[in-house]
């Protein structure tokens, strides 16, 4: 398993085929051997795609950290270094639900690496952006709070992180707790919608200033947590952007999150992908 020290992250990566770079990010807190994930990798590769999964810190095999603004932007800085120490940049940075978020951070904190973006299902909407700060941080909050770090380490959402790189125990552990508090604190506040910030953690203008080629998937008007509107306006706010809709029905999150296959459907995405990066061409 390949690993590169981003900025004091050990982050676990892997790169299938050669051509055009391009980054591909899992959402939620799900590793890049995810189902689905690295099956999308491989078709665009047979496109002609040199593609980089990897393992965001705090999910699979990378080590955990509790640094930055809100854990999206840091994953987004470390995604930026990871292209870089790799000779990557630019690349087109893709990614659905929370990869869609890093993949749109990674753009716009970080011009340098990013040739293009493509998104879908983008979290947004108040229900959708509350319910992820609940789901990120709350259980981590409460165990901190209540039992401190060893609870914390215990909690169900980090065992796959200590299992596949048993050092992340030690780095849950020595957190302090009331330091570890606040910035889960923040990371929940950090998707508080807000006036100005359809994407949390990156203002409006910055969007409207992100002049690159951006493919962005509408999202089904049956899913409240990455809202349609959401997809829409992010859509409108990109000055390059491409709105389309995506290969599946208006309920895909719906049916794959009840049947736990949330990306299994992902290369299905692989011909329009490829059909819309042939417009801005090889790196």
């Amino acid at each position: 398993m390949p690993t590169l020290n981003i900025s004091g992250i050990e982050v676990a990566y892997d790169v299938i085929g050669a051509g055009e770079p391009w980054a591909l990010t899992p959402g939620g807190r799900f590793a890049r051997d995810f189902p689905g994930v690295r099956e999308t990798a491989e078709a665009l590769a047979t496109g002609g795609k040199q593609v980089l999964i990897w393992d965001r810190p705090n999910t699979g095999s990378s080590d955990v950290c509790f640094d930055g603004d809100n854990e999206s932007a840091m994953q987004a800085d470390t995604l930026a270094g990871l292209i870089r120490e790799l000779g990557m940049a630019p690349a087109v940075v893709a990614g659905g639900s929370g990869g869609a978020r890093v993949s749109l951070l990674t753009a716009a904190r970080h011009r340098d690496v990013a040739k293009a973006v493509t998104t879908w299902w983008i979290s947004g909407g108040p229900y959708g952006l509350l319910s992820l700060g609940v789901h990120y941080c709350s259980g981590s909050i409460a165990a901190a709070w209540k039992y401190g770090m060893e609870a914390v380490a215990g909690l169900p959402e980090w065992q796959e992180v200590q299992a596949r790189n048993p050092g992340n125990r030690d780095r849950i552990l020595a957190q302090d707790r009331q330091t570890f508090i606040r910035t889960m604190e923040r990371w929940m506040l950090a998707y508080y919608p807000r006036e100005g910030e359809l994407i949390p953690g990156v203002a409006d203008e910055v969007v409207r200033a992100l002049d690159i080629p951006a493919l962005v998937f509408r999202s089904g008007e049956s899913d409240a947590h990455h809202t349609r509107e959401t997809s829409e306006r992010l859509a409108g706010l990109l000055p390059q952007s491409q709105l389309v809709e995506p290969p599946w029905g208006d309920s895909e999150w719906n049916e794959q999150s009840a049947k736990g296959q949330l990306f299994v459907r992902w290369p299905l995405l692989v011909p329009q992908l490829l059909e819309w990066s042939a417009g801005f061409g090889p790196a």
